[in-house]
């Protein structure tokens, strides 16, 4: 069948991983971008969740991984182990909360 591919074949993979306080809503921009989907109940993440979407561009096909990190402290030593290979991060904060701004430093 012409045009089709499997859901591993793409021509370039990206990881990406999106870092920020609790409660940020880092895991909304994840469930948005690859599911098309927004909970106001949504729960903390516990550790980290990934998602993949691939997208066309100039007829290549790229998937991103985006990788959503647990924002609570007590979880960073662990998150911040799954930053390694990726080639950005969103650093995410809340613009009605400016101590979350605040602590995108660290």
């Amino acid at each position: 069948m012409a045009g089709y591919r499997a859901e591993d074949d793409y021509d370039y993979l990206f990881k990406v991983v999106l870092i920020g306080d609790s409660g940020v809503g880092k895991s909304n921009l994840l469930s948005r971008f690859t599911r098309n989907e927004f909970s106001l109940e949504s729960k903390s993440t516990i550790g980290v969740e990934f998602a993949t979407r691939s997208l066309n561009v100039d007829s290549k096909v790229i998937k991103a991984q985006i990788w959503d990190t647990a924002g609570q402290e007590r979880y960073r030593a662990i998150t911040s182990a799954y930053y390694r290979g990726a080639v950005g991060a969103l650093l995410v904060y809340d613009v009605t909360r400016h101590s979350t701004f605040e602590n995108v430093e660290s």
